[in-house]
Formats: structure tokens, sequence, C-alpha cells
């Protein structure tokens, strides 16, 4: 069985305006996040958030559009989740990016990891977060830009 590797990318996609893009688990109704996604082979952190925002938005985007916060979190894989990664791997460490888009840049969904998507302002995308370090990073966002 090929595992996840416990190292992955959080993007949060938001416009100019602060309005932050959440896309629902189609596996899980309700769980609303902002791209996420594990990094594969030797694919540095950039190549995987690139890749995943294309794979779970359709968003193509410039590899140098992407915001590297260079903030990393450890946390404790979900029970549902752990089957995954190999034996004994109970945590991941997350690396958090963003990016900017229009508003109405078109978002295509991969049907069989999210089922809808909605942009709010950032105060409400982050209350809408399941994820504890998603929420953290939305609210980190308008002073992230502020420094950028």
């Amino acid at each position: 069985m090929n595992y996840k590797t416990p190292v992955s990318v959080l993007v949060v996609i938001h416009s100019a305006a602060l309005e932050v893009l959440l896309i629902e688990r189609a596996a899980h109704p309700g769980y609303w996040q902002s791209v996420t996604g594990s990094q594969e082979g030797d694919e540095t952190l950039r190549e995987t958030a690139v890749r995943e925002v294309a794979e779970e938005t359709g968003i193509v985007a410039a590899a140098d559009a992407l915001v590297d916060w260079q903030l990393s979190q450890q946390y404790e894989i979900f029970p549902q989740w752990r089957h995954r990664y190999a034996p004994g791997v109970t945590h991941n460490t997350e690396h958090v990016f963003s990016l900017c888009v229009a508003r109405d840049t078109p978002i295509v969904l991969a049907p069989d990891e999210h089922r809808a998507w909605r942009w709010l302002p950032w105060q409400e995308a982050a209350e809408a977060c399941f994820s504890w370090s998603n929420r953290d990073a939305i609210l980190a966002l308008p002073t992230r830009l502020a420094t950028d």
C-alpha cells in the first residue's frame, strides 16, 4: 500500500477584499476547509501547493503567486484518516501558504474530494472551518497580508 507522507500544505485562497474560498469535503458533508494536501515524492512544498490548488479547485497558479508564510504546525491526524498513513504515524506537519485570486476566478472541484465551494468574509470563513489549524491561518490572514 502507498501511504501518505505526513507532510502537507494548507493554502488559504482569498480575494483582495479578504473573502476566503472554502471547499466542502465530499465524504464529510459539513467539513469546510481551505485547500490541503500531502507532499508527494520529491516535490518541494511550493510544488505541492501548486498541484493541490489545481487538483482541488481547478485554479492553475504560477508558483511565485503563492505566498509561503514560513509557518508550519504539527497536529494529530484525525483517527478517521490515520489508515492513509504508515502504521504508527499519528501526527502531520502542515505548511501554510496563501494565494490571492479574483473572486470571479472559475472554480472546478474534484467531485471525488469536494462537493461544494463558497466565498466568505475571512471572519466567517474562519468560523466555518472544522480544522483549528485552518481557522488559525485564516484569522492570521489580515496580519500576514499587511506584512507581505
